[in-house]
Parts: structure tokens; C-alpha cells; sequence
């Protein structure tokens, strides 16, 4: 009867702590942002030998005192296809800025006047940038929220619209998402 306990709480350690194993956040190409699982039985992957183009419609953002869950997506996006195997040269990622999300673009003193704190996606914000995703936001946003160019974040460009943003890039062959 001991044999048996010992060895059901040795098989249970074993379980557990392989499952504990595999809730530990990862973050291959963008550090701090983006945290994934690795899971060493997954079968289905990204082709680590082919180049992604993506574009991403990024239009959701909730409470601006928080870190913006779509821009943290696109972090998870890559260190996702960094886990399995595809080179950070071979992910090229555009995302066009609108909507809701238009606020997370201001730099900290505009943020700061329009909702009391700083802008948490700032840090984001640099690591997509030198991760080598293109930030652009919807000029056609800009105006509809009284944002003035001036107070866009440096690493973001400013666009035409999101429309053409992404109708562009379309047509260059980039896959669109939403997030």
C-alpha cells in the first residue's frame, strides 16, 4: 500500500509538474511583451523556411490605463512564430492604427492630458518597433479624435487611412488579420 502511494504521488509529480512546465511564459524575439507557451507536442507549426507578410487592422482598445491587448497580440504573434523556428528577418509585419486603438499611439504628454496617466504601450510600442514591425496610424482617426500629428508617438507613422493602409499592402500579397 506505501509502494503504491509513492508511486501514485511520483506519477502525479511527474503530471503536474509537466503541465507547471509548460505555464511559463516565453519571449523569444520581443522580451517582456507577448508571452507564449511552449508546447512540445504541438504537431502543427509555422513554417520556419517561409517569410510571413503580414498586415494587421488593429482597431480594439479598452481602458487606456492598461496595456493594449491587440498590441500585445502582435508581440505574441511573432515570439509564436519564433517558437517555431521562423527567423525574425523572415516576419514582416505592418500594422495600421485606428478606432479605439488610435489612442495608444500618443506620446506620454498627450496621454497623460487626456487620461491622466502615461501611455503604457510606449515600451510596446519600441519593442515592436525594433523588432522591425511597422506602426502606422489612420490619419482619417487622427482627425476624427482631435489628435494632433505632433502628438504621435515617434516610432509611428502617419497614414493616409487605415483603408489604404491595408488595401496596400494587400495588394503587395501581405495576409490580413484583425485584432
Amino acid at each position: 500500500m506505501v509502494i503504491m502511494r509513492v508511486h501514485l504521488v511520483l506519477l502525479l509529480s511527474l503530471i503536474f509538474g509537466s503541465i507547471r512546465a509548460q505555464t511559463i511564459y516565453e519571449y523569444p524575439v520581443i522580451k517582456e511583451y507577448g508571452g507564449i507557451y511552449s508546447i512540445d507536442q504541438a504537431t502543427v507549426l509555422a513554417d520556419a523556411q517561409q517569410r510571413y507578410d503580414i498586415v494587421i487592422d488593429v482597431y480594439s482598445g479598452e481602458d487606456p490605463a492598461q496595456l493594449n491587448k491587440a498590441l500585445n497580440n502582435v508581440a505574441r504573434m511573432i515570439n509564436l512564430h519564433a517558437i517555431s523556428g521562423v527567423h525574425p528577418d523572415s516576419i514582416h509585419v505592418v500594422l495600421a492604427i485606428h478606432g479605439n486603438a488610435t489612442k495608444t499611439v500618443l506620446k506620454d504628454g498627450a496621454f497623460a492630458s487626456r487620461y491622466g496617466v502615461d501611455n503604457p504601450n510606449n515600451d510596446l510600442i519600441i519593442a515592436l518597433s525594433d523588432a522591425g514591425v511597422k506602426l502606422t496610424v489612420c490619419g482619417q482617426s487622427l482627425i476624427g479624435r482631435k489628435i494632433d500629428i505632433d502628438e504621435v508617438h515617434k516610432h509611428v507613422e502617419i497614414a493616409t487611412s487605415m483603408l489604404t493602409t491595408v488595401t496596400n499592402y494587400q495588394h503587395k500579397g501581405y495576409t490580413l488579420l484583425r485584432f
